[in-house]
């Protein structure tokens, strides 16, 4: 597997090395010790899927905060998204810095987000399937999210009009936010 560094401080996009043959093909898609040699230490705890219907359908930004705070292993298994990350880390060297990342069945790619990241997907196509490692266990009264189209952050979405849940539509800004992480170095 391949670790590729951002420029976001702590974000890695995973690339599996993908066998394949007549039949189909073959992949890893995690391994705790290629992990621990790129000297990154996760233990995922809850795996989770979506489905996504229509293009055009954005998902996030949402986190949890405290000691609920998720790290997220996710990767598109049918379809395509657009997939971006936010540094919520206050004093942070990326703080509210972003970074979007196309994850799709075809690519394989996978984005291995750390605690204290809003995070967030853009559907490319229809029918996405969307899966998720998580490091910590769904707490609802800790679950967040931020407007996706806050002025502080602006993300670069290519849509004007995505389809939303009532409760991202309604979400507050980044200035409205009880986000509560703090960067802690390394």
């Amino acid at each position: 597997m391949k670790v590729i560094e951002t420029d976001v401080l702590d974000v890695y996009i995973l690339e599996p090395q993908v066998f394949g043959d007549n039949r189909g093909w073959f992949m890893e898609s995690w391994s705790t010790r290629e992990m621990q040699k790129a000297n990154l230490w996760y233990n995922f705890v809850q795996d989770n899927q979506s489905f996504s219907a229509q293009k055009g359908t954005l998902r996030g930004l949402h986190f949890q905060k405290g000691n609920a705070a998720q790290a997220k292993l996710v990767r598109c298994n049918k379809g395509s998204v657009l997939d971006v990350a936010v540094d919520l880390r206050k004093g942070s060297p990326t703080y509210k810095k972003w970074l979007a990342v196309e994850l799709s069945a075809e690519n394989k790619r996978q984005l291995l987000i750390p605690r204290g990241f809003a995070h967030a997907f853009l559907t490319l196509t229809n029918d996405v399937e969307f899966l998720y490692k998580a490091d910590n266990y769904y707490c609802p009264e800790a679950d967040r999210n931020i407007f996706w189209n806050d002025e502080e952050l602006k993300i670069v979405w290519g849509i004007d009009n995505p389809i939303l849940s009532e409760r991202d539509a309604k979400a507050p800004r980044l200035s409205e936010s009880d986000t509560d992480f703090v960067y802690e170095g390394k």
